[in-house]
């Protein structure tokens, strides 16, 4: 089974390393290809996989698709391929904002379409992934586009009209947690830390936090209650960020991600 990937960026790069890791497939029976040959050769090296330069090239030969460029170079990539994709490929998009209906419209026929929304987390095994099919995938095949998903870390199916608020849950959001991270080290230089001290104190603790919210099973609200002692500092520190309305800010901030994602 050959898979061939449309774009060697950070999202495919993922995608590769979790499979090749997991051993889903062999180097071998992966090719990829990217506008420059600076990239085709860094991820040849990288990997151990086939690199071509040519997107129908690479097409004609795939079982299983991966388009992985950015939404607004959608449209042009399938141009190029959709005449040589086989009918039975599976093709799986990780592009924003581009439904199912909308791919389908682009191939100008009935395909097998998965769409996916990893992260960046991703990149250290960690991402956190919506999932959607269309009718023509077989459970067989939404199974193996699970798979894939999973070997770089978590994955689940869900109906399309939940993609893009996914989307922007687990997509959009490490870059306000890497806000928040900046911030929390921001305030313990000031409070006299080093630098790269603080930056590593504070990543733990979010990593921490995430990892004890996953494992415990606990409400979030539970578990902050258990940090706030009667009387003392956290719950100081909450009541500075509920008046500067933290909640609402990434609520809007969220629901924003979703109104554009929506309109690409």
């Amino acid at each position: 089974m050959k898979i061939v990937f449309i774009g060697l960026g950070n999202m495919a790069r993922a995608v590769i390393g979790g499979m090749l890791r997991k051993d889903i497939v062999k180097p071998e029976d992966i090719i990829g290809t990217a506008k420059t040959r600076e990239t085709r050769e860094k991820t040849a090296a990288e990997f151990g996989i086939q690199t071509m330069e040519k997107n129908a090239d690479a097409a004609a030969r795939a079982d299983v698709l991966v388009l992985a460029v950015k939404p607004q170079f959608l449209e042009e990539v399938i141009r190029e391929i959709k005449d040589v994709t086989k009918p039975d490929t599976l093709v799986i998009s990780v592009a924003a904002g581009k439904s199912l209906a909308w791919l389908e419209e682009a191939f100008g026929r009935k395909m097998k379409l998965v769409r996916c929304m990893p992260n960046t987390p991703a990149l250290v095994g960690a991402g956190c992934t919506g999932v959607c099919a269309g009718e023509a995938v077989s459970e067989e095949e939404k199974n193996y586009s699970l798979r894939l998903m999973e070997s770089f870390g978590k994955a689940d199916l869900m109906p399309e009209r939940l993609i893009d608020a996914a989307g922007a849950v687990s997509g959009s959001s490490p870059a306000y947690v890497f806000m928040f991270i900046e911030a929390m080290a921001d305030a313990g230089v000031a409070a006299g830390m080093p630098r790269a001290q603080a930056y590593e104190f504070a990543a733990q603790a979010v990593y921490g936090s995430a990892k004890l919210v996953l494992e415990s099973g606990k409400h979030p609200g539970e578990l902050k209650d258990m940090v706030c002692s009667p009387g003392g500092t956290t719950i100081q520190g909450l009541r500075v960020l509920e008046e500067r309305g933290m909640r609402g800010a990434v609520m809007a901030a969220l629901a924003a991600c979703v109104e554009k994602t929506k309109s690409l």
